[in-house]
């Protein structure tokens, strides 16, 4: 096991170092900041201080990161903490509540452990930061760029290079609509039109966003949520995959990839969208890379699914996908991470492009003059 260990760490830091020709020399990261939006996937601390559950800053969590224990809900790096690796920032994108100064310049992880797309999603648990409070939070910290640059017009070119990453949508059916014992939902809604309503949410989100300076996103799909463990328990499936929920999710992907094409053809000439097809990438990583305990945890999980406190995890946590019962190891996320920024080799996984092309598209607006009564926008690469 410590020989395949020491292949991924060669792998990781060769790609780092291919990647880090063109930038590193100079000193700057690829955008100039960062901007991230989601749930426990990328909370990086957010949730330490709420009034929930759903908490990571304690150990085993973080035996394999730099800091220890800081509310990341893994052994080490989350996916968006090694994409940020890749896009050459010299520092891990900062949680909301522990941002301050100049810092800000960099980008803000806004992720809260538990949230949804909808508000009320994941309140049974306690306290967690909805993606529109995540928005609003987004709002004071461009207000406060926009005053350290010295006009909201300098804010704006600021943040219009910047990338913004959204990974949110698993809690709405883990922890909303397939838990009818606390929420209503799926007594007002089938799943088509559940699914339907949460991707028109996300699309007014997205459109808010935009206002407050987003050109470039990346949108990540929902995953096998019907395959993580505790899902699996708590349906008694005998360690089947509980289908109905990885069927909501791959209604969810495919409007939410329609929703992209939307976008980049219909919304905004200014703008680019991509998708990120979780749910297909995790299929194929699990059936090509070999893990020998894909369907145990690594540390022991309590009743809520985080590993319980001070317990003592795997030795062998490259073996294992998940680290508790709901999220995956430092190794999963990086297997996914090389995949989504750098997708050359397996395109069907980023649509239209991956997280390296995106960052490098270039938008210019073209002023259309053929027809007298209208203008007309397009972008071109």
């Amino acid at each position: 096991m410590a020989c395949e260990t020491n292949t991924w760490l060669v792998v990781f830091f060769l790609f780092l170092a291919a990647n880090c020709m063109q930038h590193c020399a100079l000193g700057v990261s690829q955008v100039p900041c960062l901007f991230i939006f989601g749930d426990s996937m990328s909370d990086s601390g957010n949730n330490n201080q709420l009034p929930t559950t759903t908490k990571s800053n304690y150990k085993p969590y973080g035996v394999d990161f730099p800091l220890g224990p800081t509310g990341r809900f893994t052994n080490g790096r989350t996916e968006i903490d090694i994409i940020s690796q890749f896009l050459e920032f010299e520092n891990f994108i900062p949680p909301f509540a522990n941002t301050s100064g100049s810092d800000i310049l960099k980008g803000v992880n806004y992720a809260s452990g538990g949230a949804g797309i909808r508000s009320e999603t994941g309140s049974h648990a306690g306290g967690s930061i909805s993606l529109q409070s995540q928005l609003a939070n987004h709002s004071a910290i461009v207000s406060e760029i926009a005053t350290r640059l010295g006009s909201p017009d300098l804010a704006q070119e600021y943040l219009e290079k910047c990338l913004y990453y959204v990974n949110i949508g698993s809690n709405d059916y883990m922890a909303n609509y397939f838990l009818p014992q606390f929420y209503p939902t799926s007594s007002m809604y089938t799943v088509e039109q559940y699914t339907e309503v949460l991707i028109e949410e996300l699309s007014l989100h997205f459109q808010a966003l935009h206002e407050l300076g987003a050109r470039k996103y990346a949108s990540a799909g929902l995953g096998l949520i019907g395959c993580t463990l505790g899902i699996v328990a708590s349906y008694g499936t005998n360690e089947s995959c509980v289908e109905e929920q990885n069927t909501a999710a791959y209604q969810f992907n495919n409007k939410l990839k329609a929703l992209v094409d939307k976008f980049n053809y219909g919304f905004s000439a200014d703008s680019k969208f991509i998708f990120l097809d979780t749910q297909a990438l995790a299929i194929y990583l699990r059936d090509k890379n070999g893990f020998e305990f894909p369907e145990s945890p690594c540390c022991e999980p309590g009743l809520t699914g985080e590993c319980i406190p001070d317990g003592k995890p795997c030795y062998n946590r490259n073996d294992y996908v998940f680290w508790d019962a709901f999220h995956t190891t430092e190794k999963w996320n990086l297997l996914n991470a090389l995949t989504n920024y750098n997708s050359t080799s397996t395109s069907d996984f980023t649509y239209p492009m991956d997280i390296k092309h995106l960052v490098h598209y270039e938008i210019k607006m073209e002023l259309d003059l053929t027809d007298d009564s209208t203008s007309q926008l397009s972008a071109t690469e």
